[in-house]
């Protein structure tokens, strides 16, 4: 996947904004099942809010890993909320 240019991730920060966070990544942290949510989630919505409240102090590493195991990019980290990013294939 390639990297976000600066223009690109200002505009999905802008976007993000908006959106509110769907998602809550729980005490077990980066289950298989909570994987597949976030994968099922990427299939109607390109830009998803991950809320990392109950994680706190490993906020900075679960969201790299979060990113990393959707293969998507991690826009944000602001507070306790990762904004991450994956680009719907193109329809055949």
């Amino acid at each position: 996947m390639t990297t976000l240019t600066n223009a690109e991730r200002r505009h999905l920060k802008s976007l993000a904004q908006r959106l509110d966070a769907t998602l809550s990544i729980g005490k077990l942290g980066l289950t298989d099942s909570f994987i597949n949510t976030v994968n099922t989630a990427f299939a109607s919505h390109e830009l998803l809010k991950v809320r990392l409240s109950n994680l706190k102090e490993q906020k900075k590493t679960l969201a790299a890993e979060l990113a990393q195991k959707t293969d998507s990019q991690l826009v944000w980290l602001i507070g306790h909320v990762a904004v991450i990013y994956r680009k719907k294939p193109p329809n055949k």
